[in-house]
């Protein structure tokens, strides 16, 4: 019995000395899991000059386009061909285009080393609001509440910020069905988590 007891009071001395150790650290004890968000990334979500330089020696106007990552949304910046249409109504249409097909191409090699990567996959396409549609609507081959959060994500926020096809700050967007057209908003807490929906309200 006696044996018994040293080793019990030894096992209960080990266990003081745990938990004088963790105090010493600064470590709490808690019963309670703690939800200390995302881990921090490494990634740089940052594309050198070099890059940026090559793909404006094909093409002409400087474009920022949203992409995601670290779990998040930050803007590259691309280059597209001039439109060369004088009707602002045309013009918005050639850029929101060219924005898309940017956001449905493959991020170059030295984006996808900093970690870049784009949600936005084809089939997709874009044109002019139809008739009744307030002025400066966008209509997609495909009902914006049907893309991937991410992937809409990154279209509101690219159009949203383009002076082109951007309203106040938002941008118009609609479908191909008989449903109207919503204002979406390219806010800060859509671009820390674009798997979030994004926030709508009527177009009016």
């Amino acid at each position: 019995m006696r044996v018994r007891e040293r080793r019990g009071r030894a096992a209960l001395a080990g266990v003081a000395v745990v938990a004088a150790v963790a105090s010493g650290c600064g470590i709490r004890t808690t019963s309670v899991p703690v939800d200390a968000g995302a881990a921090p990334s490494r990634l740089p979500c940052s594309v050198a000059g070099a890059d940026l330089a090559s793909r404006a020696q094909q093409q002409a106007v400087p474009v920022r386009v949203y992409l995601v990552c670290a779990s998040g949304l930050e803007a590259v910046h691309r280059a597209v061909p001039e439109t060369g249409d004088k009707n602002p109504a045309d013009s918005r249409v050639a850029v929101a285009r060219a924005l898309l097909n940017q956001l449905l191409a493959e991020p170059s090699a030295t984006e996808r080393e900093a970690g870049f990567s784009t949600s936005v996959q084809g089939p997709l396409a874009v044109s002019a609001g139809r008739e009744g549609d307030p002025e400066g609507a966008l209509r997609l081959s495909r009902q914006p509440e049907d893309l991937p959060a991410a992937a809409l994500s990154q279209i509101v926020c690219t159009y949203a910020e383009n002076s082109a096809t951007a309203d106040g700050g938002t941008v118009l967007l609609g479908g191909p069905g008989p449903y109207p057209v919503r204002r979406y908003a390219c806010t800060a807490q859509l671009r820390e988590r674009p798997d979030s929906a994004a926030p709508t309200r009527p177009a009016s």
